[in-house]
């Protein structure tokens, strides 16, 4: 089965790697600095996107581990090595860090839809190499979910404006892909959004709910296994479900 992530490679946490397509395209590497700028921040170049990168990585490890209300510039300051000031010149407050941390990640787990979900791809191939980088994302960076996960589950008002303005941009672009499928007979009259939130769920479950998992797998951690598992069980559901045959 193929893997997202190539024999040996193993994203860091700095980085990762993007599934790479079944006909053996090139992985495409992102790192957590690939949003656009905030209005006021310095224009980055090598330094500012060093510091950043660092900055967010660490805050990532600090409101996993803490918590929104746990968690102080001073110890993301600490894990990121840099001095406090740093994280108050680059991102102004802990408040818009953390909102800046949700809006990196929700961005790059929709590049992903982005790379996989266009018209010109087969629906078969777009939708489960999208399941297997989603299921990529909970496997090697669980954390990053977990706090996506925490700030819906508090009302999302961090990331309100995000969720009503990209968010909704973004999904209305994947209705086009799929509408085209659907006028093409490739693909069955299935709801986008919900389709979404299907695989949004399914795949994110992984990481959010993996407690549960172990315990019902009798195991310590999830293993590699358990991801093929997933996305075979996952990608059966999904393309059999809303790809039609010959599609």
């Amino acid at each position: 089965m193929p893997r997202s992530v190539a024999p040996g490679a193993r994203p860091a946490k700095a980085a990762r790697v993007v599934a790479s397509e079944r006909n053996g395209e090139s992985g495409r590497v992102t790192d957590l600095t690939t949003t656009a700028p905030k209005p006021g921040l310095a224009q980055p170049g090598a330094p500012h996107r060093q510091s950043t990168q660092k900055i967010l990585e660490a805050a990532e490890q600090v409101f996993a581990e803490h918590g929104y209300g746990g968690a102080t510039m001073a110890a993301i300051a600490r894990a990121a090595g840099l001095p406090k000031p740093n994280l108050h010149y680059y991102f102004g407050s802990k408040d818009a860090l953390y909102a800046a941390l949700l809006e990196n990640i929700l961005s790059l787990w929709l590049d992903d839809a982005d790379l996989w979900l266009i018209a010109e791809r087969d629906p078969a191939t777009a939708l489960s190499g999208y399941i297997r980088a989603k299921l990529a994302w909970a496997r090697e960076r669980p954390e990053a979910s977990r706090i996506f996960a925490g700030e819906l589950l508090t009302g999302a008002r961090h990331i309100d404006a995000y969720l009503r303005g990209d968010l909704r941009a973004r999904v209305a672009r994947i209705d086009t892909v799929f509408a085209t499928w659907r006028a093409q007979g490739r693909m069955r009259p299935v709801d986008t959004r919900h389709l979404l939130f299907c695989l949004w769920s399914m795949t994110q479950s992984y990481a959010d709910f993996s407690a549960q998992m172990v315990r019902v797998l009798e195991t310590d951690a999830l293993e590699d296994a358990d991801f093929a598992a997933a996305e075979a069980t996952i990608s059966a559901l999904v393309l059999r479900g809303v790809v039609i045959d010959g599609g």
